[in-house]
């Protein structure tokens, strides 16, 4: 489908994964992470792509992780997981700095926010995907972190839900950098349609 017909703002949503201070942002664990979106310029590309489809009309949800400070209810039960929560010690708990979103979202009132406290990926026993139909939403863009999981299991998801899914590939980010744009070539090309944060704002503008 032509990208204006897949972004029409009022069935549009901009969705954010774990653009956290926490996770990419001046208090983020995982150097590599925060440096790798970094050189893509993902802050600064999901900022920009959240501002235009909020002048728009568009939907716009962060979808972030938070923990209560005794884990209850959360899985150490994947590598990723248990190195997340030894690496990030207090750093995602409720409340805490490091769950803000980072500055460049510039977040403001009318935006969802649907934090998780379990699992890898945003839709799984959250009320993301109820959020979304409620708000008549068809078409998601995705963007944040990290192609290696995150944004990769919430394009599977949201494809398997039934939404169109745009993904531009300046705003999502892997580690290392390289192996994110091989899953983006080669994986996330077939699920979704790729395009740029600058012909998203064009688009919009």
């Amino acid at each position: 489908m032509d990208l204006s017909d897949l972004l029409s703002p009022a069935t549009t949503a901009v969705v954010t994964m774990e653009l956290q201070r926490g996770v990419v942002g001046d208090l983020a664990a995982l150097p590599d992470l925060r440096e790798a979106a970094a050189a893509v310029g993902v802050p600064a590309n999901a900022g920009r792509v959240c501002a235009a489809g909020r002048a728009v009309g568009a939907t716009v949800v962060h979808c972030t992780a938070e923990f209560r400070p005794d884990r209850k209810g959360s899985a150490t039960n994947a590598r990723i997981l248990a190195a997340s929560a030894r690496l990030n010690g207090d750093r995602l708990d409720r409340g805490q700095p490091g769950t803000e979103l980072i500055p460049e979202l510039a977040a403001e009132p009318g935006d969802l926010v649907v934090p998780r406290t379990h699992g890898l990926t945003p839709f799984v026993a959250t009320e993301l995907d109820q959020l979304l139909r409620n708000c008549g939403v068809q078409t998601i863009v995705a963007v944040g972190n990290s192609v290696n999981i995150g944004v990769l299991g919430l394009v599977v998801c949201a494809v398997d839900l039934g939404y169109q899914v745009v993904v531009p590939r300046d705003a999502v980010v892997g580690v290392p950098v390289e192996y994110g744009e091989s899953v983006i070539d080669n994986t996330l090309a077939l699920l979704a349609s790729l395009t740029t944060s600058e012909a998203i704002v064009d688009l919009w503008s």
